[in-house]
């Protein structure tokens, strides 16, 4: 069995879960989010959710884990909210924020310009003799890692000096350059 679908989720207080014709609905103080469940038997007793399986087949197994995190991942989402920090290293990288738009000034000869979803509050940090930061927050974890993942694509780190959008904390694999 999955060890992780084994595992009950407690409801936190605040947070309203519902069931409806295999779509669980989470609505918390940040927002509302919702998962279409197949194959698993969700069951929503005394601030517990459960999950079941009614086969051993495969699809099932994988099944059983997957909705128990995403559900999780949900619950979680609309209480704490989630962030993502992107660092902005190389000479003359730079990023600001109007609202909803991030511009950003990586080495190109024009600046990336990107309308962010109105679930995704976006911030721009710059201190003078560090690394721009942009911060992203939202209590979707699949949006706020999506956004992420599509502005470090603009210019991901190269090996050798390290220059690039990388995510904060994360450590890169540098490579030696050319021997003399």
């Amino acid at each position: 069995m999955s060890r992780i679908g084994k595992s009950p989720i407690t409801i936190p207080e605040g947070v309203n879960v519902d069931l409806k014709d295999g779509v669980v609905t989470v609505k918390g103080k940040l927002g509302e989010l919702k998962q279409q469940v197949s194959d698993i038997d969700v069951k929503i007793e005394d601030g517990v959710i459960t999950f079941e399986r009614s086969s051993e087949k495969s699809d099932q197994k994988a099944k059983h884990g997957l909705y128990r995190a995403l559900i999780n991942n949900m619950i979680e989402g609309v209480t704490d909210g989630y962030t993502k920090s992107l660092e902005l290293v190389g000479v003359g990288y730079r990023a600001s924020n109007q609202g909803q738009k991030l511009d950003l000034a990586v080495g190109f000869s024009h600046n990336i310009v990107i309308d962010l979803a109105p679930e995704v509050k976006v911030e721009a940090i710059s201190e003078k003799g560090k690394n721009p930061i942009v911060k992203l927050t939202s209590y979707d974890k699949q949006l706020v890692g999506q956004v992420a993942a599509k502005i470090r694509s603009f210019r991901a780190p190269e090996p050798y000096k390290g220059k690039g959008i990388k995510y904060v904390g994360e450590q890169l694999r540098r490579k030696a350059g050319k021997s003399a």
